[in-house]
């Protein structure tokens, strides 16, 4: 799952004179520094200020409204048929959500 947008990462790097962006594998990002003549990447500090400012990717949104939905269902269900597992099912969906939705740091 992407947990940063490129053009935020892009803004980013044009405001501060960062050039030559590209992505090295999935959400890790490098680019020219100022004056630098060696790609570094971009720092894990810089990425969390942007992470905080710019919110969830679509990609996140999506699985965070699909653990909602799905629970909201599972609850339902569990009370018409009387059954745990629908909930059983729905924390594991959940719980998978919830990994997914973590930052590794690099």
């Amino acid at each position: 799952m992407k947990h940063y947008r490129d053009e935020w990462i892009e803004e980013w790097c044009r405001e501060n004179g960062w050039t030559d962006l590209f992505v090295e594998r999935h959400d890790n990002y490098w680019a020219f520094p100022p004056g630098g003549v060696m790609p570094e990447p971009i720092p894990t500090q810089v990425l969390k200020v942007i992470k905080a400012k710019k919110g969830f990717t679509y990609e996140e949104r999506l699985w965070s409204a699909l653990a909602v939905i799905g629970t909201l269902v599972a609850v339902v269900s569990t009370y018409l048929f009387k059954c745990p597992m629908p909930l059983v099912f729905a924390f594991a969906l959940d719980a998978v959500t919830a990994a997914q939705l973590e930052v590794e740091d690099a």
